[in-house]
């Protein structure tokens, strides 16, 4: 019999520092029945599709789970696909505060930033 070697399959979206730190603060302000928060792609906006990021209260079984330092993040099955090998940041200047992808499956995005085509 042969030892068969299984290594760990990567993360299919990398978070920066700062995007597990606003994970943790979110964890921590978080209704008492959230299991995490999710990171979706709803067809809306010019482009069609855009990023949300919601409390989820229930794991499905085809979402990915990232285990951070400050809670999980749960990607959506559906939305795997246009998200993988991306990055998630938390940026905060003195006029907007919010979560920026670079994402190399956008193939263009709307002027506004709101959301992106695959």
């Amino acid at each position: 019999m042969t030892d068969v070697k299984t290594r760990q399959r990567p993360a299919a979206l990398h978070l920066t520092p700062s995007a597990e730190a606003r994970i943790a603060d979110l964890m921590s302000r978080a209704p008492a029945d959230a299991l995490g928060v999710k990171l979706s792609t709803p067809r809306r906006g010019c482009s069609g599709l855009a990023y949300s990021v919601d409390y989820v209260t229930e794991a499905k079984p085809f979402d990915e789970r990232i285990e951070t330092a400050g809670g999980t993040l749960f990607v959506d099955g559906g939305s795997i696909l246009y998200l993988i090998g991306s990055t998630m940041d938390w940026v905060e200047d003195d006029f907007t505060a919010g979560f920026v992808f670079q994402n190399p499956n956008a193939k263009g995005a709307c002027g506004c930033g709101e959301s992106f085509t695959v």
